[in-house]
């Protein structure tokens, strides 16, 4: 009787088995479901249009694309611009200050955070507003303070000191860091919080050691705390590299690309060219600088995908 009553048929027991079975199965399928929007529009935006891009600079295209190919021609026709080999040289003084002056900054902002900053919450977030600023409105603010008339000059020359000079805006020789400087006020609270996050990611036993050895704090941090920071130091650069190769916005509001082309930046020759109905040149100068790009993060991508490769085995 009590075999009886305790016995539970085989299609019962076997019920919740094959439901958990089902759950998981149906966990896959879901997540896998949602990620193929996401990665069919990555393939369309960025490798078709990108694989367009370079059937295009193969091409007559002028105002439509017309797919009659013509070799190296448009290639051959960009290189013999000194244009673009001044918006290239542009881009290399603009690329290596912005990277250094908002990684130097960013971290120098940083490191002052975590040592126990008061109002810690404050700083953050006013270090951080300006990148919530859209590269239009920073162009325009830094060509008010930027402008001789009206700016920085105008105003400590009224208050007394006559010979000072910040005409940097309409000088040939300066005008490129002027977007520099523009750019690193807006993108500095980037590298901060970058910064930030590795330094609270780093165990706090190091410190505790530190102090029972009575090392300095300067080399705690340049010995055993920012050797950790690899990851941080590398995003922060090709986030960085990132925005000086795509800058259009702050180019055109700040300078123009003037004085000339002093403070030209190929993203602006690229999308005159397009408007010019310069179709194929202007994919031409688009691939060219993609290569750029991948040749100035490519071998630290490689560094870094190698060391991790060789610390898992």
């Amino acid at each position: 009787m009590s075999e009886a009553c305790n016995s539970t048929p085989p299609h019962i027991q076997a019920q919740p088995q094959v439901r958990a079975g089902r759950r998981r199965l149906s966990l896959k399928t879901a997540s896998f479901l949602a990620m193929i929007p996401t990665a069919g529009l990555v393939a369309v935006v960025f490798y078709v249009f990108v694989g367009w891009t370079v059937v295009i600079s193969f091409t007559s295209s002028r105002l439509l694309p017309s797919y009659t190919f013509v070799g190296w021609q448009q290639y051959r026709r960009l290189f013999a611009s000194n244009r673009w080999w001044t918006t290239m040289e542009n881009l290399a003084i603009y690329a290596s200050t912005l990277i250094c002056g908002c990684m130097a900054l960013g971290l120098m902002l940083a490191v002052l955070i975590d040592r126990g900053t008061r109002f810690e919450r404050l700083y953050r977030t006013s270090l951080m507003l300006p990148l919530s600023m859209s590269f239009v409105v920073t162009g325009i603010v830094w060509q008010w303070l930027l402008n001789p008339g009206l700016g920085i000059e105008h105003a400590v020359r009224v208050l007394g000191w006559d010979e000072f000079r910040f005409d940097w805006l309409v000088r040939s020789d300066r005008s490129i860091y002027t977007i520099a400087l523009a750019g690193i006020w807006q993108q500095s609270g980037m590298c901060m919080a970058i910064f930030l996050a590795g330094l609270r990611s780093v165990d706090g036993n190091f410190w505790k050691a530190a102090r029972v050895d009575a090392i300095p704090t300067w080399r705690v941090y340049l010995q055993i705390i920012f050797p950790q920071m690899r990851t941080a130091f590398f995003t922060a650069f090709v986030l960085m590299f990132a925005a000086a190769a795509k800058s259009y916005d702050l180019v055109v509001t700040l300078t123009g690309g003037g004085p000339g082309f002093a403070s030209d930046l190929p993203a602006r020759f690229v999308v005159e060219h397009l408007a010019r109905n310069e179709l194929g040149m202007g994919a031409a100068g688009a691939c060219m600088l993609l290569i750029t790009i991948a040749a100035a993060v490519g071998p630290y991508l490689y560094m870094e995908m190698r060391r991790q490769k060789i610390v898992g085995l």
